[in-house]
């Protein structure tokens, strides 16, 4: 069996990570998945911020654990000389940098994204940040939340008047997964030309092209969509309905076609070619008496009937369910989606990535406890410190 099917795709691949939160760790973990050496760089005493975040997992924290399975972690000062140089010599041999320290942060260390283009031309240089360099913005620090709200994402989120932010980070989560898919891009890339890339990803610019259909609405039609909680601004109907046993049917329609499957489910014909509700737009216009319709329905159905029914008929359906159902859910214990992995207090459940070929193995990495392999890795690239600097 060759390296890449014995330890993953990416085996060979070094990732250096001077990363914190959310969107970096993410990126780099799911490299590691792949069999990438992903080597975390921490603050000594202190470390990622979110290994502070609670003690749920065995003493670590739930973001924590999620994060950074199958990483090393080396806990360097980077204001002294010495760990500088340490991290110079990693640099120098790696093929990947990950980064999303505060703005300016790297260029007061003097590894400003041209510098270290300059000296590694064969570094793959992924720059995290806020909002991306250059523009009044620049200087600013960002959190998922403050980059959803300035990016308009809250705003159709919840209900009129009353904004949300959607309880999954994603404005973190999508810079995580653009980051990672660029990387694997840029290696592709250097195996062609011998070069390696720098990759600018900014957290605005992410969830703005999430917004697009959004920013459509607006700019094509003057419209600013109108958050409507449980479904979408687009469609109708689409949302989730109590039905009389007390639970939640999540009920949606994508076509005109589907609603006309719909009012046949509902022993409702006539109204598939009512005037007010024959297409989408109609019916998002009479958004409330069309769910007043389904509504009427579904609460005379069980969920378990609701739902026999609308897969008959082709109509998407699901249970709105709590994070303990996911938990519990058969459709990933039958599929085998879980795995263990170590933690320095035992292991652990875990996911597997969503994203593997059937025959790459995943690497079921550990936790690392803060500066855990520190020492040996000032072992192994201290005395190669001098040929990292060119």
């Amino acid at each position: 069996m060759s390296t890449a099917r014995a330890h993953g795709p990416l085996a060979g691949v070094t990732v250096i990570g001077l990363e914190q939160a959310i969107a970096a760790p993410l990126c780099t973990r799911h490299l590691a998945d792949l069999g990438a050496r992903v080597i975390k760089v921490e603050q000594p005493g202190y470390g990622d911020s979110t290994r502070h975040y609670d003690t749920v997992v065995g003493g670590l924290s739930a973001h924590f654990t999620w994060l950074n399975h199958g990483k090393e972690s080396a806990a360097l000062d980077l204001r002294a000389a010495d760990d500088l140089a340490v991290l110079e010599a990693m640099l120098a041999g790696a093929d990947v940098l990950v980064s999303n320290l505060g703005p300016g942060a790297l260029d007061r260390l003097g590894l400003g994204v041209d510098e270290l283009a300059r000296r590694f031309p064969r570094l793959i240089i992924v720059d995290i940040s806020g909002y991306g360099r250059g523009g009044p913005l620049d200087h600013k620090r960002a959190y998922d939340l403050l980059i959803q709200a300035e990016a308009g994402s809250c705003s159709i989120t919840g209900t009129p008047g009353n904004p949300a932010k959607p309880g999954i980070p994603v404005a973190d989560i999508g810079t995580a997964l653009y980051s990672y898919s660029a990387i694997l891009a840029a290696l592709y890339d250097r195996e062609r030309t011998g070069h390696g890339a720098v990759v600018p990803v900014a957290m605005l610019d992410v969830v703005s092209e999430m917004m697009g259909f959004a920013l459509n609405q607006v700019l094509h039609a003057d419209t600013e969509p109108v958050p409507v909680g449980m479904g979408s601004p687009m469609i109708a109907p689409y949302g989730a309905y109590p039905t009389s046993d007390g639970q939640t049917a999540v009920l949606g329609t994508t076509s005109d076609r589907e609603w006309r499957r719909m009012t046949d489910l509902m022993g409702r014909p006539e109204l598939a070619d009512d005037p007010r509700y024959l297409h989408n737009d109609d019916r998002v216009a009479r958004r409330g008496e069309v769910d007043a319709i389904v509504q009427q329905w579904c609460a005379t159905k069980t969920l378990v009937e609701i739902q026999d029914s609308a897969d008959k008929a082709g109509i998407g359906n699901a249970r709105l369910n709590g994070v303990r159902e996911l938990a519990e859910h058969p459709q990933l214990r039958e599929r085998d989606r879980w795995r263990e992995i170590g933690t320095p207090s035992g292991p652990v459940p875990a996911l597997l990535p969503p994203g593997t070929a059937r025959d790459w193995p995943v690497v079921n990495g550990s936790v690392p406890a803060l500066g855990a392999h520190t020492d040996a890795i000032r072992a192994e690239f201290a005395p190669t410190v001098e040929s990292g600097k060119t």
